[in-house]
């Protein structure tokens, strides 16, 4: 059986008050999203530099990766990661943190790797630094630190947390679990075009769109449980019932998993390749509207 889980949201407070304790891991989990066509990308590994919560490192979710597949950072071997945080000073006895400088966003898919890794001692700092800075909390510049120690990370796998394409077609041909989409409704419709060149518009038949968009309140911290029961159940999911999710490439799945998690439903199985696969195949069935 797998661990306790621990809640998956820390507040920017109680942060602050744990700043320097032994076995405390920050990560900046950040992630440049794919902006319209033409637009730069953010250098979120520069913006790290600039301005992160004290004693943070960066984890890079395009490198700790599976690179032996075309699909976007894909989650990588138990080994590969392993050996990615363990380089980041992350045992198993550490309590992982992890933010991001867009509130909470790419967070929330280092969050889900380090539980389908077996580390459930995770949580994503709500409101991300946004919310930290906002409030006039401390942040550094500079190099990251070296850290004094190497971690050393054993591996769990947990296979349950992770859906691959197969389990998806299963889950829509028999409809015993439901697929959650995180992705915008433009896209979902297949109004507004795919941010990946090559993908079809559209969504999976009978998926149900769940933005992760609407899953925030105005400070960018995830919405009280109750509100989230009322805008995934508004949207068309039963919460009694199984769920996966999916989005563009498997990050803003996560979140809808984290707003899962914080109901209770903690064994909410994320769509590795989501709609950069789904789209991408010819043997997928898609619809519009």
């Amino acid at each position: 059986m797998p661990p306790e889980p621990v809640h998956p949201l820390i507040t920017t407070a109680a942060l602050a008050a744990e700043l320097g304790a032994p076995h405390l891991r920050i990560l900046d989990a950040s992630w440049a999203f794919p902006g319209p066509s033409g637009q730069p990308e953010p250098d979120v590994k520069s913006a790290h530099q600039a301005a992160r919560i004290p004693n943070a490192v960066f984890f890079d979710i395009d490198v700790v990766a599976d690179h032996a597949t075309d699909l976007p950072h894909m989650l990588p071997s138990p080994a590969v990661f392993a050996q990615a945080v363990e380089a980041l000073g992350v045992s198993d006895a550490d309590r992982v943190v992890v933010y991001d400088q867009g509130g909470v966003r790419s967070a929330a898919r280092a969050w889900w790797m380090f539980r389908a890794m077996g580390h459930e001692n995770v949580r994503v700092l709500d409101g991300g630094l946004p919310k930290w800075r906002a409030e006039g909390r401390p942040v550094e510049s500079g190099p990251s630190k070296t850290l004094a120690r190497p971690g050393r990370f054993e591996p769990r796998p947990a296979p349950d947390l992770v859906a691959g394409f197969e389990q998806v077609r299963q889950a829509l041909a028999d409809n015993a679990v439901q697929v959650a989409d995180a992705r915008p409704r433009g896209r979902f419709s297949g109004v507004d075009p795919e941010p990946r060149p090559g993908l079809r518009r559209g969504h999976m038949p009978g998926a149900v769109n769940t933005p992760a968009s609407d899953l925030f309140a105005p400070d960018g911290t995830l919405l009280p449980p109750e509100v989230l029961r009322t805008v995934l159940e508004g949207a068309g999911l039963d919460l009694e019932r199984p769920v996966l999710t999916t989005c563009g490439s498997g990050i803003t799945a996560a979140i809808v998993a984290l707003a899962l998690a914080r109901l209770g439903r903690w064994r909410t199985p994320v769509y590795d390749g989501s709609w950069a696969e789904w789209g991408g195949r010819e043997d997928a069935l898609v619809v519009t509207g």
